[in-house]
C-alpha cells in the first residue's frame, strides 16, 4: 500500500483493490492524475476539504463517502455518493473505514449546511491509518488510541483553524502511532509552522514524524 502527499490535506492511498483520494483540495499538485481514483472521502464541507471531488468524481464515476449532510450536497451533481455518519465500520473492496468525531465546522461555500465534521480511521491490508481532517485537541484522541489503535496518524499542525505543533504532540502521544505525519500548514498564512519543530515536538514523544513532500509517496 502506498501513501501519496497532495498538498494541504489531500493524500492519495494507494491499495491493491482501489485508489482512494482524501480531501481534494489540488492547488498545491495541479497535475495530479486522479484518472485511477475509485473512492474519494470527504471530511468536511469547506472548500480547502471538499476541493473538486464531485467534479473528480463526475469523470472517473468514483464514490464519494462523506457524512450524510455533505454526501447529499454532492449529489447534486448527479455523482455517486455515500452518506454515513459516525460510529459503524463501512464496508469496501480493498477493506473499510470509520468515521470518527472531529471538532471543527462544515458549510459550503455557499452557506450550505453540510453535517458534522470527521475524520477516517482506514484498514487496509492489515495496516490502519488515521486522517484527523481538520480538528482541535479533544478527549475522542483518548479513545482512538484505545481502541482502534492506527499504526500511521496524520493530523493538523497549522494551528489557527485546527491544532498547532504543541497539541498536536499531544495528540500523537494519545493515539499512539507509530508514525506521525503533519497536514494543513503552510497553504495560506494563517497556517505558516515551523516543520523542524514539529519534527523535534514528536520525536520528544517517543514517535517517528514523517514529513512528505508533495507528491512524494511512502509505502505503509
Amino acid at each position: 500500500m502506498k501513501l501519496t502527499y497532495l498538498g494541504h490535506s489531500a493524500f492519495e492511498i494507494q491499495t491493491e483493490k482501489g485508489v482512494i483520494l482524501i480531501d481534494p483540495f489540488l492547488v498545491k499538485a495541479p497535475n495530479y492524475d486522479f484518472s485511477n481514483v475509485t473512492d474519494i472521502f470527504v471530511t468536511h464541507g469547506h472548500a480547502d476539504h471538499l476541493g473538486k471531488a464531485p467534479q473528480i468524481a463526475m469523470k472517473t464515476g468514483a464514490l464519494i463517502t462523506a457524512v450524510f449532510e455533505l454526501a447529499k450536497y454532492c449529489s447534486r451533481y448527479g455523482v455517486n455518493v455515500n452518506g454515513i455518519s459516525l460510529g459503524g465500520w463501512i464496508n469496501y473492496d480493498w477493506g473499510r473505514a470509520i468515521a470518527l468525531p472531529a471538532f471543527h465546522s462544515s458549510s459550503s461555500d455557499d452557506g450550505t449546511y453540510t453535517g458534522c465534521p470527521v475524520g477516517y480511521l482506514f484498514e487496509i491490508e492489515g495496516k490502519r491509518i488515521f486522517h484527523a481532517g481538520d480538528t482541535c485537541l479533544n478527549s475522542e484522541m483518548k479513545v482512538l488510541g484505545e481502541v482502534y489503535k492506527p499504526d500511521v496518524a496524520i493530523l493538523p499542525i497549522g494551528g489557527h483553524f485546527t491544532m498547532d505543533i504543541e497539541n498536536a504532540a499531544t495528540a500523537a502521544k494519545w493515539i499512539g502511532a507509530n508514525s506521525i505525519i503533519p497536514m494543513h500548514y503552510n497553504t495560506f498564512p494563517q497556517i505558516n509552522a515551523d516543520i523542524n519543530k514539529f519534527k523535534s515536538e514528536i520525536t520528544r514523544t517517543g514517535k517517528n514524524p514523517l514529513v512528505l513532500d508533495i507528491e512524494e509517496s511512502i509505502e505503509i
